[in-house]
């Protein structure tokens, strides 16, 4: 387990100025959770590991083509915040947008956002029914199976984009349902936060001819 404190700024190579907005967004959720169910309650003992760590890895897996980086269901702002709090540091001219039709979690982005200092966009509204957002880069985590992540990336993603997805120990069936309908290039790359999962990142995303 990657502990809180030198740690966690060794592993994900942040300023302090970074570690510090990473602590008010933990504490934040940790005061909003107790009324608006952001997280599970027994994740925030391994709050680093289980959540701010596991959404870095989204962002250092896109590559460096994000200027425009949109975040689906954003939810208790992982990776939403995590990644604008990331995006502060080593890509400051990055817009990034958190998507999330929950009103009172869109009023949590909103407060993170505001707490934190950093900048981003918080749009209340389904997915299904926002504007295309061109997104050069793509996040979801524990949103959809990866078919109708798909679905969401041809409606919000550019041609060229990448986008970046957390899955769980049964990502591989999921990747081969979503071939029956979709094509794409993928590499998934192992969870460093659970050997069993993975972060797939996927680019070139179509609708299979026989659709």
């Amino acid at each position: 387990m990657i502990a809180r404190s030198s740690d966690i700024l060794d592993a994900l190579n942040v300023s302090r100025e970074t570690l510090e907005r990473l602590e008010q967004f933990e504490a934040l959720v940790e005061k909003w959770n107790r009324s608006v169910n952001l997280v599970a309650k027994s994740t925030l003992p391994d709050f680093w590991t289980r959540h701010v760590v596991d959404s870095a890895q989204v962002y250092f897996h896109a590559g460096e083509e994000c200027a425009r980086w949109v975040d689906l269901g954003s939810g208790g702002g992982l990776p939403g915040v995590v990644i604008a709090i990331l995006a502060s540091q080593f890509r400051p001219a990055q817009t990034t947008v958190l998507i999330e039709a929950d009103k009172r979690k869109a009023a949590f982005l909103r407060e993170a956002i505001r707490v934190t200092g950093v900048s981003a966009q918080v749009l209340a509204e389904r997915i299904e029914d926002c504007e295309p957002c061109h997104a050069n880069c793509l996040s979801a985590r524990a949103l959809a199976p990866l078919s109708g992540l798909l679905s969401y990336a041809e409606r919000h993603m550019e041609n060229t984009g990448t986008a970046v997805f957390l899955k769980g120990g049964t990502y591989r069936e999921e990747v081969e349902a979503a071939r029956r309908s979709w094509r794409f290039d993928l590499t998934p790359i192992e969870s460093i936060t659970d050997p069993a999962a993975a972060v797939l990142v996927i680019r070139n995303v179509e609708r299979a001819s026989h659709n």
